[in-house]
Parts: C-alpha cells; structure tokens; sequence
C-alpha cells in the first residue's frame, strides 16, 4: 500500500474539481485537513473506494508533524555518515577540515560532523537541518546562473505552487504589509542585499539561505487603491541543489521566522 508523505501526495489522489461536498473550499485544503488527521480519505464523496482500500494513511499520518521532522533528520544523518563528506564538501564548494564541513545559511555558519550532527552557535530549526543536510547529500554544487525563475517554473513547482502559494508568498506579503521594518532586518540580521531588478518592485532584496541557493523577494505597497504584490524570484540553477519539497520547506520555514520577529516588534 501506498504511504501518504505530504498533503501533495494525498491531493494527487483527488479529482480536484473542488466541489466543497466535502466541507473544504478546495481540494487542496481537503488533502491538508486528511495529512493532519482532521479528516479522513473516506470523507471525500467523490473518491472511489478501491484507491481508499489501497492506501495507507497511517504509516506517516498518524505521526505529529515534530516526530516526522525528527525521523526524517535520524534518517538524514544516517546518510551523512556513509558518504565522504570531504568530497561533498569539494563538490559544494565550502570548507571542510578535521572531519567537519562548514557553510553558510542566511549569513551564519553551520558545521556538520561525519556523523551529521550540526554545530552551530544558535538553535537550529528542523526546517533549517533537513534543507543543509540535504544540501549536502545530494547539492550539485552548481553556481547561480543569474537567470531568475518563479516557483511554478520550477520542476514540480506547479504541483506544489497551490500549498506554497498559501505558506510562503501569502503569508510574507501579509508581513511586509504591516511590518515595515521586514527588509531592513533581512539586509541586517540576514546579510541580505539590496538589487536593481527588471521586475516592477518598490524593493528587491537577495538572501542566500544556502550556498548557491539565491532567492530573490520583490516587493510593491499598496498604491493608488491596488494591492500591494510581493514575489518570490529563484535562480534557475536551484533544481540541480535542491529539490522542490526541500525548496518549499526551507521557504516556508524562513517565512514563519519572519512572521515571529515581526511579533517580537508588536506587529
């Protein structure tokens, strides 16, 4: 029987005509509520019963969202520890010495031991740990081409763009609507830098939460009654460093960090 990893895997069940017979607005949030054991596969009056018998939701639904975060890392060390991580590091191009490679997220330094363990002088987050351990793992190493792309651009990025859209673009527009102080944090705490950029943007900041991994934030206020728009911008050599899943939960990540600083200012 099929294990359900993710909301994208159970949607990929669906008819995705969003009917609402269910109760949920779209198919999407349906997937959502069953990985979250809100709901049940059987909920959904438009799905044939032989896909429910052949699928089993337990194996990974029925685990917390921390317990799966804390497997996946068990497991990502485990690989860290049969490769050669000064290899990996040559290959990334970051440094490596006495059986420790070190690079850089978002401006601070990560070291990671043969074992996988990861050193560093602040707390590290899982959806910090699984990005750089994957990084490692199985990052080609290829240098930013300077060729910006969308998410949906991405392999796979239309797939996952409906979730993204709601964890990553929504989410950090609403922040940088009321917190105007986003994007000076993000060139100060972030070591973030400030572009010109062909797309129509008030501002244009660069982050690099990885090696090699660019991403650019283009953000417009509201102006003369229109919304105000915000636009997250990859290299397109991303794909060959990360791939997607990982891409969105390292965005996703980064946007819940935002959401708490600005609370920490009172927005």
């Amino acid at each position: 029987m099929a294990n359900l990893n993710n909301p994208i895997e159970i949607l990929k069940l669906l008819d995705k005509s969003n009917c609402r017979e269910c109760g949920k607005p779209t198919c999407l949030a349906f997937a959502a509520a069953v990985f979250k054991r809100e709901m049940k596969l059987e909920d959904c009056p438009r799905l044939d019963s032989g896909i429910i018998e052949q699928v089993d939701t337990t194996k990974k639904a029925n685990k917390g969202v921390t317990q799966q975060q804390g497997e996946a890392i068990k497991e990502l060390k485990q690989k860290i520890a049969s490769i050669d991580l000064a290899e990996a590091a040559k290959r990334l191009g970051v440094q490596y010495a006495s059986g420790i490679l070190t690079l850089q997220c978002l401006g601070k330094n990560f070291s990671v031991d043969e074992h996988g363990n990861i050193i560093t002088e602040i707390h590290v987050n899982p959806w910090v740990a699984i990005p750089i351990l994957n990084y490692i793992l199985y990052g080609k190493g290829t240098p930013p081409s300077g060729e910006w792309v969308t998410f949906r651009e991405l392999k796979g990025g239309e797939e996952w763009y409906p979730l993204y859209s709601q964890r990553a673009e929504k989410p950090l527009k609403k922040i940088a609507d009321t917190y105007t102080e986003l994007f000076n944090d993000m060139l100060q705490i972030f070591n973030g830098k400030r572009i010109d950029y062909h797309y129509p943007a008030d501002i244009s900041i660069v982050l690099l939460p990885l090696p090699k991994v660019p991403i650019l934030i283009c953000y417009s206020g509201p102006d003369d009654g229109l919304e105000s728009s915000l636009t997250i911008f990859y290299d397109k050599t991303v794909e060959e460093n990360l791939n997607i899943e990982t891409l969105y939960s390292l965005i996703a990540g980064l946007v819940v960090m935002f959401g708490k600083i600005s609370l920490r200012h009172g927005h």
